[in-house]
């Protein structure tokens, strides 16, 4: 994978973190899914290596349909407010990357920057779970760190790379099917997909 193929996902990973609307925030996790199906593809050498690239394929048009009906299906009537400003997201992003980039010794990838990467999109997804109220981007979080392992499971060196990357997606793609369905019955709970309705509960 070229290093413009890194940059790629984790600008799409950073956009996602200061995101404002629901759909775009969907459409970048999407095409960072494909740009990893698409790199999986392209450096296939076999059966294996193209099954697994087919797996994540599959991965990034499931995920691509399953949150465009949540959407639809949970439409808020106003905005739910983000935690705290898109600069202040994108500057605590940035600077969980770069720690994580400091303090995480080289974890056997087939580069340094491919594992630079992996540590930007899990600080980036780690960010937005943590830092918006709404939970459909507290979702979108999560798919982030999926991406980022992802590609954790694509420049992994070895023959056993194509099955890791098969077992990556379907592991991965059940998580983000069960935040999904917590979404929904959260927003039917309570009318709108805010974090701050679950301080209601009570023993």
């Amino acid at each position: 994978m070229s290093g413009g193929a890194y940059w790629i996902l984790v600008a799409l990973g950073l956009l996602v973190v200061v995101a404002r609307r629901r759909s775009v925030a969907v459409a970048l996790v999407t095409c960072q899914a494909l740009v990893l199906a698409g790199v999986s593809a392209g450096n296939a050498a076999g059966v294996g290596d193209s099954a697994a690239a087919v797996a994540l394929g599959v991965r990034a048009a499931a995920l691509a349909v399953l949150f465009l009906v949540i959407v639809a299906r949970t439409r808020e009537s106003n905005r739910v407010p983000a935690g705290s400003p898109p600069l202040v997201r994108a500057a605590a992003a940035i600077v969980l990357a770069l720690a994580l980039t400091w303090l995480v010794p080289a974890i056997g990838l087939t580069s340094r920057d491919a594992e630079r990467a992996v540590l930007a999109l899990i600080a980036f997804g780690l960010v937005t779970a943590a830092t918006r109220r709404a939970t459909i981007f507290q979702v979108m979080g999560i798919v982030l760190v999926e991406n980022g392992l992802a590609l954790a499971a694509v420049t992994l060196p070895g023959l056993a790379s194509p099955v890791v990357e098969i077992g990556v997606a379907l592991d991965l793609t059940a998580i983000a099917v069960v935040a999904a369905v917590f979404h929904e019955r959260i927003f039917a709970e309570f009318g709108a997909g805010d974090t701050a309705a679950l301080g209601q509960l009570r023993d």
